[in-house]
């Protein structure tokens, strides 16, 4: 039987519900420092000190802009002695991220 169209659209609550969770997101990608401090961990975990060694930021920019990214759920930290480390969070980020690099970066 095929699909209704009930069944292929979702109900009008949970498409604003989706859409204000990816303007949200999508908010939280729209800065060039943001996206690539996502580039480099979705190669792996990195310490903050490894962030703003490759990207060549300051302490208080590197943290700010990894503040915005933790807020934004899209990174996570873990602690080890004095050094914070950061990961992505969930396969959302690793997939969106994936598709930026394969569209602008890859020769798309």
């Amino acid at each position: 039987m095929p699909p209704t169209k009930s069944d292929r659209y979702p109900p009008e609550t949970n498409m604003r519900e989706g859409a204000a969770a990816a303007t949200a997101f999508l908010k939280t990608l729209a800065h060039d420092g943001r996206l690539m401090i996502l580039c480099h961990l979705s190669s792996g975990e990195k310490s903050v000190s490894e962030l703003e060694a490759l990207l060549d930021l300051r302490q208080a920019a590197a943290s700010q802009m990894l503040a915005r990214l933790r807020e934004g759920g899209l990174v996570e930290a873990r602690r080890d002695g004095k050094a914070v480390f950061f990961s992505l969070s969930n396969d959302n980020t690793e997939e969106m991220i994936a598709l930026l690099h394969k569209q602008f970066c890859d020769g798309g």
